[in-house]
């Protein structure tokens, strides 16, 4: 039976695509523009919808059985959200599994978190069998946003402040939600993924610094810096969104508490990864 895969070009989408080809399902991937199927992982069925159209869902839903659901960082994101949860019922598809954020107290005040819960709203009345992740921030955030400044200029610019998060591996959130997809056991619940390390901005930079054998800071908890260089990467809504994210962070910290650490373990099926392992890594890529 095949799942449908919402954001398999994405970050978690493509490893969860990924982890299900390699156990011999079947995976149909979802894109707005039939130009972009070729960017799906290879064996991936591609299809065309648009959830900003829901009229052209219907060919991409029809004929699943399961569905992994990432919404984009969108302004519209809830709107999106609900029209894939629409056409999930009408095609019938028997399970979702919905990438979502922790929801900790006041978290709401975030904006890209606040969207997503009419979409779990809709999620838990549907009908459908369904399983709700919570992964706190990932790893390859830096990645995606942090190689020039640590390796060119010797600072760790994500301002993640001194609380601590969590921080996730996105590999790990991948292999709990193939396990969601594939195993009843976990519908009707919700689970939250972390690492299990707390992580603040300075114990970032100091494990860069170990691994690079060279220092590397943290660039600061200042919100108008940040978002002064953002605004060269993403436009003015996702800079004054994801300010609102790190202000948060910066006062709260987004820390795992320790029920949540022993209940990930039934979805995950083994241990969390540690940022150590993941900067051995990045470092060892970055230096090639």
């Amino acid at each position: 039976m095949t799942t449908l895969v919402v954001g398999a070009t994405g970050l978690v989408g493509s490893a969860v695509a990924g982890r299900l080809l390699a156990m011999g399902t079947a995976v149909r991937g979802m894109t707005r523009f039939a130009s972009k199927i070729a960017d799906l992982p290879r064996g991936v069925e591609g299809r065309v919808g648009d959830l900003d159209k829901p009229t052209t869902l219907g060919m991409a839903f029809d004929g699943a059985r399961a569905l992994f659901l990432v919404t984009p960082l969108n302004q519209h994101e809830t709107e999106l959200g609900l029209a894939a949860v629409a056409a999930a019922r009408a095609a019938k598809l028997e399970k979702i599994v919905y990438l979502s954020v922790p929801m900790p107290a006041g978290a709401d005040v975030i904006p890209h978190f606040r969207s997503k819960r009419p979409v779990e709203e809709a999620i838990i009345t549907s009908g459908i069998a369904y399983t709700i992740l919570r992964p706190n921030n990932f790893f390859q955030n830096d990645s995606l946003w942090c190689r020039a400044a640590v390796m060119s200029f010797g600072v760790y610019p994500q301002p993640i402040g001194s609380v601590g998060l969590n921080r996730v591996d996105v590999r790990d959130v991948a292999d709990a939600a193939v396990n969601a997809l594939s195993d009843s056991a976990f519908d009707g619940r919700e689970y939250g993924l972390h690492g299990p390390d707390v992580l603040t901005g300075d114990g970032v930079a100091e494990t860069f610094s170990r691994h690079l054998g060279r220092n590397i800071s943290y660039g600061g908890d200042d919100l108008d810096a940040w978002a002064k260089q953002a605004q060269h990467m993403m436009p003015e809504w996702m800079v004054q969104d994801l300010r609102v994210m790190y202000d948060y962070f910066q006062r709260h910290g987004l820390i795992a508490c320790e029920e949540e650490l022993v209940r990930q373990q039934d979805i995950l099926k083994r241990a969390p990864t540690r940022f150590d392992e993941f900067v051995t890594e990045i470092v060892a890529l970055w230096r090639e």
